[in-house]
């Protein structure tokens, strides 16, 4: 026999035994229907998972596959987009202080140099000690 004839014959089968549940439900009464359409119900589904199995054996494996592959890539996108938030806003953080400091010393340096300057006599002052100087030294050769 064709393993799909068989399939389907089983599958009318079971979709009669449905039909015997509700006639039961009506005629007996409705706790016995409901036993027995509960039954037939698990046995279909059992039947349904030993289809697939046949058919495709790596069907629950691939299926249980995908559903991890998604969760942990969904994950890893969370745990990267968390990393990248904490680690840009430290490095954010560092090279503020880093240029801070840089700034705060190059400014210091800066300040060193300009009271160097203002300590520092300027051209004219120097022009007026040497005149001063040389003509001290012409009166004393004169004098």
């Amino acid at each position: 026999m064709d393993p799909r004839r068989v399939d389907a014959i089983i599958d009318l089968g079971y979709g009669a035994l449905i039909f015997v549940s509700i006639g039961l439900i009506v005629s007996v009464g409705t706790l016995v229907g409901v036993a027995f359409g509960l039954g037939v119900l698990i046995s279909y589904a059992l039947h349904v998972a030993w289809k697939m199995a046949r058919f495709d054996p790596d069907w629950m494996t691939q299926a249980v596959e995908e559903t991890v592959e998604e969760t942990v890539g969904e994950q890893v996108e969370q745990v990267e987009r968390t990393v990248e938030q904490t680690v840009g806003e430290k490095l954010e953080e560092t090279v503020e202080e880093t240029v801070g400091e840089q700034v705060d010393a190059v400014q210091e340096q800066i300040e060193t140099v300009d009271r160097r300057i203002d300590r520092r006599p300027r051209e004219d002052e120097i022009e007026d000690l040497l005149e001063d100087t040389v003509t001290d030294e012409t009166e004393e050769a004169d004098g």
